[in-house]
């Protein structure tokens, strides 16, 4: 593995399609599994394949179809979910079985009713069947975000004996701060004997907003794969948003990390995930929302339009956007103003764009936004003509 590359693990297709309202079948499945190779992800999670016979039939249909990134499926530590899912991923050109198991005492003692050392032994029992079928096997320690520390280690320094590959560390609650999430890939990377002998993985989730800030501290401290969704959809406050984390690595060189993906596919996947899954994009949503590289304030509007890099650090083309967008409310200034009437093919001095600025003004208290027909109509109303 190259030191710097961090592996984009995406699971739109299972934990993403979680969301109330958002379950595809096996076409739109398959439709954007093809679509998710072609971004550049190195992992798809296609389905959970003992949860139900659509999912099985997902991921044997997608595992048939992609030739070059490895096509995952998830289980519990339960010998018939690893067997169903070796099952369906058994065209895979590279198959992954992802199992696990918790690892916090809250999980260990309300979900399983269990102890320590008996999660230990299931986790260990599981990867081990799971090498029975296939050579990579992610192993997943839920809650890790709240697991205790030299429990976790142990747990990774076991399943790392009995074959596993990658180990994902979860957040699964969205509970870590930053500096939380890095100091637990730090203490394993430094505490785990046989560390080298896998990926760490990270998994966050967003209930407190800091599911992509966790993701790239995790990276920075030594993990070397990220679990993502295009547009950050996933149980309840979403997962970490894929397109998120490739831009921050790319517009940090410093970090020394870069992914496979190719940014300019970044905006169409998400139109496509958004259209499919029927789940609108929140215009605020950083790089693929609508209003990422739209600008409405005047200070803000005049700054961009004397160099764009004043207020705007990824070029729109950079992930597939046509253009910035000048807005105009009542925030805006005369530069915009002047902007907008140009691109009408208008051109005025500064006296008339002071007279349509005035006019422009209370025009704007009344409405959010002046649209181009408002500005034909203030332009006629001074008598120009384009």
């Amino acid at each position: 593995m190259v030191e710097g590359k961090v592996h984009i693990f995406d699971t739109t297709l299972r934990d993403g399609e979680q969301v109330p309202g958002c379950k595809l079948n096996t076409k739109e499945k398959v439709e954007l599994a093809l679509k998710l190779e072609e971004l550049g992800v190195d992992i798809i999670e296609a389905g959970f394949p003992v949860s139900s016979p659509g999912d099985f039939e997902s991921v044997n249909q997608i595992s048939r179809i992609i030739k070059n990134t490895i096509v995952c499926g998830l289980t519990r530590a339960v010998q018939k979910d690893i067997e169903v899912a070796a099952e369906a991923l058994k065209p895979a050109a590279r198959p992954r079985i992802h199992t696990g198991i918790g690892s916090s005492d809250n999980h260990i003692k309300y979900k399983f009713n269990s102890t320590r050392e008996k999660i230990l032994e299931r986790a260990i029992e599981a990867v081990k069947l799971a090498r029975n079928f296939v050579d990579d096997v992610e192993f997943y320690a839920e809650d890790a975000g709240r697991a205790d520390l030299s429990f976790l280690a142990k747990l990774t320094e076991e399943v790392i004996k009995a074959g596993a590959t990658v180990i994902n560390i979860p957040d699964t609650t969205g509970f870590c701060l930053p500096h939380q999430y890095a100091e637990k890939m730090a203490y394993l990377k430094n505490n785990v004997p046989n560390i080298d002998k896998a990926i760490l993985s990270c998994h966050c989730h967003n209930d407190l907003g800091l599911a992509t800030a966790n993701s790239i501290a995790g990276a920075i401290a030594g993990a070397r794969q990220i679990e993502c969704t295009i547009n950050g959809i996933g149980e309840r406050a979403g997962n970490t948003s894929l397109e998120e984390v490739v831009m921050t690595i790319r517009k940090h060189p410093e970090l020394d990390l870069y992914t496979d993906i190719d940014p300019k596919k970044l905006l169409p996947i998400s139109r496509l995930v958004s259209e499919t899954m029927r789940m609108v994009v929140q215009p605020n949503k950083a790089v693929v929302g609508d209003n990422a590289f739209s600008h409405s304030s005047g200070i803000h509007q005049d700054g961009f339009l004397k160099e764009a890099s004043t207020y705007e650090i990824i070029a729109p083309e950079e992930v597939g956007a046509d253009t910035s967008k000048i807005v105009l409310t009542a925030r805006s200034g005369r530069s915009a103003l002047a902007y907008r009437f140009k691109n009408l093919g208008y051109e005025f001095d500064r006296n008339q764009v002071d007279e349509l600025y005035n006019r422009f003004l209370k025009l704007a208290d009344s409405k959010k936004e002046i649209n181009d027909k408002d500005l034909v109509l203030l332009a006629e109303s001074i008598g120009a003509l384009a």
